[in-house]
């Protein structure tokens, strides 16, 4: 594969780049990160438009199998952590206004869940332990460790069922599903993790328990932050991560809306398929997110890697790419009545 196939997936990394660019203009520009994610690329996406065809299975297989499409996630890990180093150490040792430390912070937290999780959620789903530990020093990074092993054990089996905390409700505004999402992903991860040391024989207050080690690299991290940054530090630290969190729930909230499977009796649902996940082809959206919002065919096949990821004519289309979605979420009478009507009408079609 030419490098010329594999550079647009490096354009995620602008995103960090405008956390310190913005800090080193000061004052407001602090900010620009936010409005470089949300209000300049939903504008690029619709000048450069959608893709318009999917790529042959051949293509995006071979895809797949090049190395040089891991380079641009493999690399980001370590961006992610000296950019946090960096961050830390500056507002702990240079003087900033009120406006600039709350700018960088929020820029901070915006590239790190928008950028660092989505990276993570794509190295989750790898097998190699290389590839894992990257997606876990990754979610570390945002105190976000227990969506591991929920995403990939739990939200991938129960999507678009009624016990999926991750997905929305037809009706349920953002601001409603953020506490019963963050809540029932919690524990749906410690439900998972019991009966996976249950299913081996061993105790659930074991070193093997993922949940209890995530914990304890955690209260490490804080009292290394503490340590070295101070108090200021820590909260920069907390604050950076509930950025990221929430930015990753809007992106949850977004996928599966008001999208449902049919009960089948017994407990039993019909089986997942293009049409239980939001997809969009916006070009630029997908490059940003590794193909992300190609939502459908990451459910079909969690393995597969993103250069693979292709779009599906079956699935509910969003109105337009995740940033822009993503503001649109925020406004919950705005994205009624923008999506319900398209819930309606995919409720519609058999």
């Amino acid at each position: 594969m030419g490098m010329r196939n594999v550079l647009p997936y490096y354009l995620g990394y602008l995103t960090p780049l405008s956390v310190v660019v913005g800090y080193a203009l000061g004052g407001a520009w602090t900010f620009q990160t936010l409005f470089w994610v949300y209000a300049i690329i939903p504008v690029i996406d619709v000048l450069v438009g959608r893709e318009r065809r999917s790529r042959p299975e051949h293509e995006a297989l071979a895809r797949s199998r090049a190395l040089a499409y891991r380079w641009p996630l493999w690399l980001y890990a370590p961006l992610q952590g000296g950019l946090l180093v960096w961050a830390l150490w500056t507002v702990a040792n240079r003087p900033l206004s009120a406006l600039e430390l709350t700018g960088l912070t929020i820029s901070l937290g915006v590239a790190n869940g928008a950028i660092g999780i989505t990276v993570a959620h794509e190295l989750m789903h790898r097998r190699g332990a290389f590839e894992r530990v990257l997606a876990e020093a990754l979610m570390t990074s945002v105190s976000y460790t227990h969506f591991i092993i929920e995403h990939v054990h739990g939200h991938h089996r129960s999507v678009a069922i009624p016990g999926d905390p991750a997905t929305a409700r037809l009706g349920e505004g953002f601001y409603a599903f953020l506490p019963r999402c963050v809540a029932g992903s919690l524990a749906s991860a410690w439900r998972l993790e019991r009966s996976r040391l249950a299913r081996r024989g061993q105790p659930c207050a074991s070193p093997r328990n993922r949940m209890l080690r995530y914990a304890a690299i955690q209260a490490v991290l804080y009292s290394v932050v503490a340590l070295a940054f101070g108090a200021i530090g820590v909260a920069v630290f907390l604050t950076q991560a509930a950025v990221a969190a929430i930015l990753l729930e809007v992106t949850n909230y977004i996928e599966h809306y008001g999208l449902e499977r049919r009960a089948l009796g017994d407990g039993r649902f019909e089986p997942v398929s293009a049409r239980h996940s939001w997809d969009s082809n916006q070009r630029i959206t997908n490059w940003f997110l590794f193909e992300l919002a190609r939502h459908a065919d990451h459910h079909l096949n969690p393995g597969r890697r993103y250069p693979a990821l292709r779009s599906n004519a079956e699935s509910p289309k969003l109105p337009a790419g995740y940033a822009a979605t993503f503001m649109l979420a925020l406004v919950p009478p705005l994205w009624r009545r923008v999506m319900d009507p398209r819930v309606a009408a995919w409720r519609a079609t058999p």
